[in-house]
């Protein structure tokens, strides 16, 4: 025998204290203003930017995705990473049926430095769960070797 049993939230006193200690219990303190969960509950993929002698390395952590699930636009100097997937599943049952959905999308932008980047070689690789962009900067961009001055 199952038992249904209902809510009646409507005007009452202690319904937005409930909310709010829901709120406060539900949330991670520490995550602050950098945290990987979008205002909808949704994952916003974790990004590490690095920059070396020769170029910028961008990875994008990923898990589950393969490299057809990502668009990587470049338009100016504005690097964007985006993706979507949805999946769809059915599952019957001689007294039901049972749909769920799954939509699942990010956009991640980036101003690269202006002038400072070869845009013709930038390259990204998808493994393991990570995607990884080779931002190549352009020789004058370089940082060069300290150049030692003679004394005359």
């Amino acid at each position: 025998m199952t038992t249904l049993i209902r809510r009646n939230n409507n005007n009452s006193l202690f319904n937005p204290l409930h909310t709010f200690f829901d709120d406060i219990f539900n949330r991670d303190l520490f995550d602050g203003p950098y945290s990987n969960f979008s205002n909808t509950g949704t994952s916003i993929p974790a990004v590490n930017i690095k920059e070396n002698k020769e170029n910028f390395e961008v990875e994008v952590a990923a898990p589950g995705m393969t490299k057809d699930d990502f668009k990587i636009e470049l338009k100016g100097n504005t690097l964007t990473i985006s993706s979507e997937k949805s999946s769809e599943s059915e599952q019957e049952d001689g007294r039901f049926t049972r749909r769920e959905f799954s939509y699942q999308s990010f956009n991640r932008s980036f101003n690269l430095p202006k002038d400072a980047v070869d845009t013709e070689k930038i390259q990204a690789k998808y493994e393991n769960g990570l995607l990884k962009l080779a931002i190549p900067k352009k020789e004058e961009a370089k940082q060069k070797e300290p150049k030692q001055i003679a004394i005359q």
